[in-house]
């Protein structure tokens, strides 16, 4: 396995250089690499690198939901954080409203079949999008009117909503769901929680390191084992109280920022550096499940649902921008940005097909689900990330140099540290 994971590691760098060379985000030849090299392709991975990939994926987006919280400026959010509310569920119901519509004679599914498929399609990839804004955000690019901040608050909650309206919708059509209403009540639930418990424990690391005052080695080290235990807790947690720790996880960096600007930068320095490592395994292995034979068996209808979908969603995210300080340009960026799959279709788009089987249903209606879920990894997560990277570079503007002072001092004396 090690072996396995020398050589991606070794041929990501080569490849991340050589996209970001033609200026294309290295994620997009990470993905290409890990599919290549997949089980679906040359099969060169490890099947016990691959058995354990989704461990490594979760720490991977552990670490840029931490760099995401340590970037969220409390009064940025403060401006936009009722516009992100909005993106988070009007562009997600417009377009699983879509598919559902669409599916029944695009895809031959039922009405509930076409509702899961659309709630499935409707989740935007954290891995792809938050990477990319935690980039503008560091630059400085759009943090002026904090477009950046927007998307990515958005986005984090957008899955959330999204995950909890799937779990309902299967738990219907498989016939284990207990509680319509409490399961529709968990989604305000899960994320009150999760800011709540995730805002607690940054006030306690915040003293626990003021008061020890260690490395920052050390505290990227705590900040990590009690993301991994926060997502354990929710797990154990959710079959009696909905709990979404990825937002706690946020939240523990967005409250360390809030009390001490100088921690978090020097935190996220160090994160940045793990990163390095992170994003080749995340992206190489999210690529490795991509099986392009399931995606083709979607067909053009499979395509033209995914097009159209998109479609409902862009035209639903351009209307939750109407009214805002944002130029016609900058909006058109927000909705790109807002397109790529790739994190929650990988996750669960199988799962369908999965309870299908457990509850002793015909499997076809899964199987179709997972092929169109697929598909819209393939065509949506490179030419997204790719489109997102380009028109943010040319669209955004760059805050005043006093924006980067801080971190510049930050990065320049935790440099002397090492």
């Amino acid at each position: 396995m090690i072996v396995s994971l020398a050589e991606l590691l070794i041929l990501g760098l080569i490849v991340d250089w050589a996209f970001r060379k033609l200026t294309v985000p290295g994620l997009v030849g990470m993905l290409l690499l890990g599919f290549l090299f997949g089980p679906y392709a040359l099969g060169w991975v490890n099947p016990e690198l691959l058995a354990v990939s989704g461990d490594f994926r979760l720490i991977a987006l552990i670490v840029i939901l931490l760099r995401a919280g340590l970037e969220l400026s409390k009064d940025t959010l403060n401006r936009v954080g009722g516009r992100a509310v909005v993106l988070a569920v009007i562009p997600a119901v417009i377009e699983g409203a879509a598919i559902m519509a669409l599916g029944p004679s695009l895809l031959g599914l039922s009405l509930m079949e076409s509702a899961i498929l659309g709630s499935i399609l409707a989740a935007v990839s954290p891995a792809v999008v938050v990477l990319l804004m935690i980039r503008f955000m560091e630059e400085g690019k759009g943090a002026e009117k904090g477009i950046p901040t927007m998307v990515l608050a958005a986005s984090t909650l957008d899955d959330v909503f999204v995950i909890v309206v799937y779990s309902v919708l299967i738990g219907i059509y498989t016939g284990t769901s207990v509680s319509i209403a409490w399961q529709l009540a968990g989604i305000p639930i899960s994320i009150v929680l999760g800011v709540v418990v995730g805002s607690v424990l940054g006030v306690v690391l915040f003293k626990v390191f003021r008061r020890f005052d260690p490395r920052a080695t050390k505290r990227v080290l705590v900040l990590l084992g009690l993301s991994v235990l926060l997502v354990r807790a929710e797990h154990m947690m959710q079959s009696w109280v909905p709990f979404a720790a990825l937002l706690a996880v946020m939240a523990m960096g967005f409250i360390i920022l809030e009390k001490d600007e100088h921690m978090a930068h020097e935190i996220s320095a160090k994160l940045g550096k793990i990163w390095v490592f992170a994003e080749i395994v995340l992206f190489t292995m999210v690529g490795a499940q991509v099986n392009v034979e399931v995606a083709l068996e979607a067909g053009l209808a499979g395509a033209l649902i995914i097009g159209l979908g998109l479609v409902a969603r862009s035209i639903g995210t351009y209307g939750c921008l109407l009214g805002s300080e944002l130029k016609f340009p900058e909006r058109m960026f927000v909705v790109v940005a807002y397109l790529p799959k790739a994190t929650v279709q990988a996750a669960i788009g199988g799962a369908p097909l999965a309870a299908m089987v457990l509850a002793g249903m015909d499997t076809g209606a899964g199987e179709i689900i997972l092929a169109v879920a697929v598909m819209s990894i393939v065509l949506t997560a490179p030419l997204g990330a790719w489109a997102t990277s380009v028109i943010g570079d040319r669209v955004l503007q760059v805050a005043p140099a006093e924006f980067h002072d801080a971190r510049d001092a930050v990065i320049e004396s935790e440099g002397r540290e090492n």
